[in-house]
């Protein structure tokens, strides 16, 4: 099993910038598809983005489309989250996780492994 920590998040503007990083440790981290998620206060983790085992293949909700980026460096055990022009409904904890199928999907129990989470806030 993959542990994974998140970190990067914290108070930003409206219109601004934050890269969240997740570290891997344990198995192969090259080895699986990785997702990233997003938890608001009073409702259900959502979908943001996934990558597969080489980043060359990435997936983005509509709602962070053209705006956030997800990438990986094997070599690191790491995972990015570069996101933009942040919003304040983008407010949350977010939280990246491991896939335990390929390709990887949008679905939450489809990721067996997760981080503890970090808090984006977006101020206005």
């Amino acid at each position: 099993q993959v542990r994974l920590v998140e970190s990067g998040g914290g108070l930003v503007q409206a219109g601004g910038s934050l890269r969240l990083s997740c570290a891997a440790s344990g198995r192969a981290f090259s080895s699986y598809a990785m997702g990233w998620f997003r938890q608001a206060p009073g409702k259900e983790r959502e979908f943001v983005a996934n990558i597969n085992w080489s980043g060359s293949i990435r997936v983005y909700a509509d709602s962070v489309k053209g705006r956030f980026t997800a990438s990986r460096d094997n070599a690191k055990n790491t995972m990015y989250l570069q996101m933009n022009s942040l919003k304040p409904v983008d407010t949350a904890v977010y939280y990246c996780a491991a896939a335990s199928r390929t390709p990887p999907t949008r679905e939450v129990a489809d990721f067996g492994s997760w981080g503890q989470g970090t808090q984006v806030t977006v101020s206005s």
